[in-house]
This record gives structure tokens, C-alpha cells and sequence, in this order.
């Protein structure tokens, strides 16, 4: 068998093999031998049909199944001698099977890239340092508050804080454009869910008021056609509606987990002990976006074409699910879902995960790291707290390989970024629990 490989640009790789005609006309020739002694042939006496007349018939057939097993049964040898391993699977194409002469078929294909983590000592890294404050406390309080609040319809004039039930038509230049319609639209004053002139307006209106205001778009708005002009809203007020807050009582700190006795001083240390953990999952989350960021920026590799290809199918199959494209009823084939979620939308991202997988692959190779049962064992509890019946959720996963195989590869990656931490600069930068909030909320670069 003669194998041939050559580099058809970056890690694209073209790999030839040949396996003699000698070899496939053997094979050919005992797959027909027996054949002939189990087909059934009208005009022949099973196990008596001539080879001549097994030929004409089978043949075709019995080659074309032969050159497929001959292609699989040849391919890991070719791989080892030509000493090199694709990053995933092939494409094959036969591109000689006459007759009597050599099987020839190729393989295409990306190889891994070298990998080297030279650079790890330039790694620098800013751990935020928030200290919860009694505004933090008091925000959330509020925020609990709000969401048992209770909302009334009201006979009076809007204002902050309430929800007004609109109709609106906004024009540009006199012409309507598109998503400037609105009918029963609930929009609660003051919290910036919708453009601050908009919900400006509506103070001082009461039900059955109609009006034209002006609202003013930022020059940053989503929309391109809108980006810093200025546009009239018709509007009609359908209703006001006030929201009363409940009272910090029994029954509310009741609802909240406080010990009974507590008081609100209790209500305040539940609070505080959840807003600092809350500090401290943010705080990691941020230090390990740093830390792989910069092991990407100071390790740039050239990645698999057919790595990124796959993890581009992975990521449209999870946006097809956060949309729901998935579910029973309104499941889309794989062709319609490229072509609402097309390739590009993913590239960039499909390129950092497969490089930072290549990277860190490196890194637990070159460190020696081993999954830390114990921090497995650690994270499937802190998983199954959150459950009613948490030792039946360990023993859910315990039965299911490809999810605790999922969970050992999540305890991994943390111990390489404990590991590249462990050798960064770091310094702390004085932030309030908000901010640092916000910086998690945004998406990675």
C-alpha cells in the first residue's frame, strides 16, 4: 500500500493511498466465491450458480461494498504511516477503482496546529474587590419587594413609578417606520425599558388622553434608520396603574426564609450572605474571562477549519433551542436552521472556543492536571442543592455517562484556570458590586 500526504495550505492536509489491484482482485474474487454459495439464481441449484454468471450479476455490487470496507480498513494504517492525525473526520473520495488496476482514493483533511505556551509569565490580571454595601443590601430588598408587588388600576394622573397602558404610533418625516407601532403596551415610568421622551410624556396623562410628543434616539439606537433622529409618537392612554409595595412583615419575611424572631435585621443578613456570594461567583467568572482572554492574545494559533465547522453546528443547534425552534411542535430541519441562523452569526465565536480548547488542551498537557475527584464531588453537590431531592440528582447524573463526562470537563477547565492564575500578576481594582455586575452581563469579546 503506497501512501502519499501534502500540505494543501495551513493545516489542510491531502493524503493519497493506493492499494494494489492485486489485493483488490483478491478480495473481489473470495467475497464473489462466497456469494456464489448462498444466492439464489433461477435456472441453478443453490451453491451451483457458475462463477461466470455470479460475476455479472453481483459484481458491480460486491465491488463497490469491497472498495468502502477496503477504505476503512486502510485508513488508520495510512494514518500511522504517514505519521499524522486529522483534527476531525475526513472527507473521502475514490478517485481510481477500474478493473484490474490500483485502488486509489483521498482524504481530506485539517491536522491539529502546533501549540506552544510560551508566553504564560506576561499573564496579568485584575481581581475586582467589592465590598457589599447597605445600598447593595437595600437595592435588593427593594427588588424582592417588587417582585410581590401588587398593581392597581387607578384613576389619576400618571406618574413615576406607575404603569401606563399605551397605544402609540410614532412617525419619521410624517412616515410611519417599522416597530414604531404599538397597541396595549404596558410601560412603567422611569425605568428606561423604552425611550426616556417616551416615558416622559406620560406623566401627568390620565386614561383617554391622546397626545403628540416628540422622542429624540440616541445616536447609538439599534436601528440604523433611527440613529439620532427625531421622531412623533401619537398616543393614547389606555390606563394607569400604580404598584404597591408589600410591607416588610412576618408574612414577608416568612416568604424570604428569615427565622422566625429575625426581623428585618435577618431579612438584611439573608440578603447580605446572597449578594456576597453572588460577588464571589462574578468575581470568578470575571477572572477567568481575563485569564483566557490573554491566553488567547498572547497564544494566537491557526485553528481546524473543521473544528470551527462543528462547533458552528453546535452553537446554532443551542440559539435554535434558547428559541424554541427545537421543541416538538415547532422542530426545524438542519437546513432551515442554517439558513435563519446562518454560519457567519457564529464564526467568531466558533473560532475562539475551538482555539481556547486547543490552548488549554496544551495546558493540562504541559501542567500534568488531572481531574480533582474531590472538586467533582464538590460540584455536583453544590448542582444538586439546588434541588428538592438533591442525592436523587447525584444519582441521576451517576447514570448518565455523557453528563458526568460533561461535568468532568467543567471541573477541568477550572482547575487550568486555578492553574493559570496561580501564575499570573495580579492586581486589585476597587469596584462596586453593580459594576462588576454589569462588566459579567456583557458578552466576550
Amino acid at each position: 500500500m503506497e501512501v502519499h500526504v501534502e500540505s494543501t495550505g495551513g493545516l489542510a492536509r491531502r493524503l493519497q493511498v493506493t492499494i494494489p489491484a492485486e489485493r483488490v482482485e483478491r478480495e473481489l474474487g473470495e467475497r464473489l466465491k462466497r456469494l456464489a454459495g448462498r444466492v439464489k439464481v433461477p435456472g441453478f441449484r443453490p451453491g451451483k450458480v457458475p462463477m461466470k454468471v455470479v460475476e455479472k450479476q453481483f459484481g458491480d455490487s460486491a465491488r463497490m461494498e469491497l472498495i468502502g470496507e477496503l477504505v476503512r480498513q486502510t485508513w488508520p494504517e495510512a494514518l500511522m504511516q504517514a505519521q499524522v492525525q486529522p483534527a476531525a473526520a475526513p472527507n473521502f473520495e475514490v478517485t481510481g477503482e477500474k478493473a484490474g488496476e490500483p485502488l486509489v482514493y483521498v482524504a481530506s483533511f485539517d491536522v491539529l496546529p502546533e501549540v506552544t505556551l510560551d508566553k504564560l509569565d506576561q499573564l496579568q490580571v485584575t481581581r475586582p474587590a467589592v465590598e457589599i454595601t447597605e445600598a447593595d443590601i437595600d437595592r435588593l430588598i427593594e427588588n424582592l419587594r417588587k417582585a410581590r408587588r401588587v398593581v392597581e388600576k387607578v384613576e389619576r394622573a400618571a406618574q413615576a413609578g406607575d404603569i401606563v397602558v399605551v397605544d402609540f404610533n410614532g412617525k419619521l418625516d410624517g412616515e410611519p417606520f417599522q416597530g414604531g407601532e404599538g397597541k396595549k403596551v404596558e410601560i412603567e415610568v422611569g425605568t428606561g425599558q423604552f425611550l426616556p421622551d417616551l416615558e416622559n410624556a406620560l406623566v401627568g396623562h390620565v386614561a383617554g388622553d391622546s397626545f403628540t410628543t416628540d422622542v429624540n434616539f440616541p445616536a447609538d439606537y439599534r436601528a440604523e434608520q433611527l440613529k439620532g433622529k427625531t421622531a412623533q409618537f401619537d398616543v393614547v392612554v389606555d390606563e394607569v396603574r400604580e404598584a404597591r409595595l408589600p410591607e416588610i412583615d412576618e408574612e414577608f419575611l416568612k416568604v424570604h426564609g428569615v427565622e422566625e424572631g429575625a426581623g428585618a435585621d435577618g431579612l438584611r443578613a439573608k440578603c447580605r450572605t446572597a449578594l456576597e456570594a453572588e460577588r464571589d461567583k462574578a468575581t470568578r467568572a470575571r477572572l477567568k474571562r481575563e485569564v483566557l482572554d490573554q491566553l488567547l492574545a498572547l497564544h494566537p494559533i491557526e485553528v481546524p477549519k473543521s473544528q470551527v465547522d462543528q462547533e458552528v453546528i453546535r452553537l446554532r443547534e443551542e440559539a435554535a433551542n434558547r428559541m424554541g425552534l427545537n421543541q416538538a411542535k415547532t422542530k426545524i430541519s438542519p437546513e432551515q436552521a442554517a439558513q435563519m441562523l446562518p454560519d457567519v452569526l457564529f464564526e467568531a465565536n466558533a473560532q475562539r472556543r475551538v482555539a481556547l480548547g486547543l490552548l488549554m488542551a496544551q495546558a493540562i498537557k504541559s501542567k500534568g492536571i488531572k481531574l480533582d475527584t474531590d472538586k467533582l464531588e464538590a460540584t455536583l453537590s453544590q448542582i444538586a442543592a439546588d434541588y428538592d431531592e438533591p442525592e436523587q440528582v447525584k444519582m441521576y447524573y451517576r447514570s448518565r455517562p455523557e453528563m458526568l463526562d460533561g461535568l468532568r470537563a467543567i471541573v477541568v477547565e477550572e482547575q487550568v484556570v486555578e492553574a493559570l492564575l496561580a501564575e499570573a500578576k495580579t492586581s486589585d481594582q476597587q469596584m462596586s458590586l453593580e459594576d462588576l455586575l454589569k462588566s459579567q452581563a456583557q458578552p466576550a469579546a
